[in-house]
């Protein structure tokens, strides 16, 4: 048995998804004979988990200081062993552009993109962005989560329906993340890393009911959406595609697991990968642990595989400083 504190909330807009992740986490937690507790992301962290002791960290926290490496650094700090990628790849998951950056650097296919910054005209950056990147667009925060401030825009849109979609995403985020639009259905990929290999869980094809893509509403209420595991997709694009999820999970420098995002053509059978999930949700409506069961691999039996990731990783060695000349 092993006590476990599985962090949760904190500032972000995503706190209370994290939140249902972290209930779920612990309770299959304590089914597998674990001591889980559930400590909320905020100034009094370093102290609660001093108090408590854990052998292990277990974070199901979303968004910003959560999930951007903010908090892997404070483990590192604290020497504590902890679930999921550390301190570098947490950041460049969390920043989009980043993450595209080494996407492109590793050869995997990408929508083409801009990024605006609060206090641009964006009277010019839009004429621009159209121009270069055509009239149907999606527009993001630069790092947010669960579909929090996208909006997609389509080709007989105006320009001012872009601006606010800019406004929105700059609402939660000082930077946007302007995609052109690239149309076909949405799928997902989970990573799980197994003895340190990382291999690719059954694809899940996701259809959103309540919107036209998959949005907060799709994603977490009952019934938001459909989701079909494995995906109804040919043996050539299921490979391709899971190939690509672990080189993105690699790209980065991910370590237990991720969850890579698609949108797949068809009729093309091409795809573009969208982002990485260093903490993917923990909820009984996510998508990470349906992938895993579809893999033979039960809730209570993934949760106790990321303890025992964590626990097994050798500590991070103190080297022997030089003395001063």
């Amino acid at each position: 048995m092993s006590v476990v504190a599985v962090i949760a909330g904190g500032p972000s807009v995503e706190a209370a998804v994290s939140r249902a992740s972290a209930r779920g986490v612990s309770e299959a937690l304590s089914r597998s004979g674990h001591s889980p507790s559930v400590i909320e992301l905020d100034a009094d962290l370093p102290s609660a988990l001093a108090r408590s002791r854990p052998d292990v960290v277990f974070p199901v926290t979303h968004g910003a200081l959560g999930e951007d490496g903010c908090l892997q650094g404070l483990l590192e700090v604290l020497d504590l062993p902890y679930v999921g990628s550390g301190v570098l790849a947490s950041a460049l998951a969390a920043s989009k552009p980043h993450a595209k950056v080494a996407f492109r650097a590793a050869g995997l296919p990408l929508a083409a993109d801009a990024v605006v910054a609060r206090g641009e005209d964006f009277a010019t950056r839009v004429a621009e962005i159209r121009r270069a990147l055509g009239r149907a667009l999606v527009v993001k925060p630069a790092d947010g989560g669960s579909a929090i401030g996208v909006s997609v825009i389509e080709d007989a849109e105006p320009d001012s329906a872009v601006h606010q979609a800019l406004e929105r995403a700059l609402a939660t985020s000082p930077t946007a993340l302007v995609e052109s639009r690239v149309r076909g259905i949405e799928v997902t990929c989970a990573v799980l890393e197994e003895g340190g290999r990382p291999r690719a869980l059954p694809l899940v094809l996701i259809r959103p009911k309540l919107a036209g893509f998959y949005d907060f509403t799709s994603k977490y209420r009952a019934g938001g959406s459909d989701h079909v595991c494995p995906a109804p997709l040919s043996e050539r694009v299921t490979t391709a595609i899971q190939r690509a999820a672990i080189d993105a999970h690699r790209a980065l420098g991910c370590r237990d697991l991720s969850r890579v995002d698609f949108i797949v053509d068809e009729e093309r059978e091409s795809f573009i990968v969208l982002e990485v999930n260093t903490l993917p949700g923990m909820t009984a409506t996510s998508l990470f642990p349906e992938a895993a069961a579809a893999s033979g691999i039960p809730f209570e039996g993934l949760c106790d595989l990321l303890v025992k990731n964590a626990l097994g990783r050798p500590r991070r060695a103190t080297p022997k400083a030089p003395e001063m000349p």
